[in-house]
């Protein structure tokens, strides 16, 4: 199967956003920077035109393509975290310097790029076989900006 990567469409920001996001997952690293050459029309000749990266071994490219397109919530990237810690460690540095809460586990960040940070166990609370126990997890998430493990596995339990 060939491989497929995800194109981030920035206006000048590509380096910034992963740096940003390198910083923050582990085993990252930005593995290869282009420029505008000179002959192209426009004035950005010499800036960063695109941005290979890695975030924990999985490619991503960052293109500065201008301000025609920008990110919006139709995709997002979605973090599986196993505990509350690893959650709220995600959620506060994705949302640093400018980021935005939405609700349900979404957010943000300070470029446009929307994620949701999430639990393994949400998947397993949203599917049991207890359908009265799966609306009550699907009623709490709702009420929530931030998923709240244990507010979530109280849900379940009644």
């Amino acid at each position: 199967m060939p491989s497929i990567t995800p194109c981030l469409w920035f206006d000048r920001q590509a380096e910034d956003a992963a740096k940003f996001y390198c910083a923050i997952f582990p085993n990252s690293k930005i593995t290869d920077v282009s420029r505008y050459p000179e002959n192209l029309p426009g004035d950005r000749a010499g800036e960063v035109l695109t941005v290979a990266f890695e975030l924990d071994g999985k490619s991503f490219t960052g293109l500065n393509g201008g301000p025609q397109f920008t990110l919006s919530e139709a995709v997002s990237f979605q973090i599986e975290v196993d505990n509350q810690a690893e959650l709220d460690r995600y959620w506060n540095a994705l949302l640093a310097d400018g980021g935005q809460e939405s609700q349900c586990g979404w957010l943000k960040d300070r470029f446009g790029l929307s994620w949701q940070v999430v639990p393994t166990q949400l998947a397993k609370l949203m599917t049991s076989p207890d359908r009265n126990a799966a609306n009550r997890v699907a009623a709490a998430m709702m009420q929530m900006v931030k998923l709240d493990i244990a507010q979530l596995e109280a849900a379940a339990k009644g």
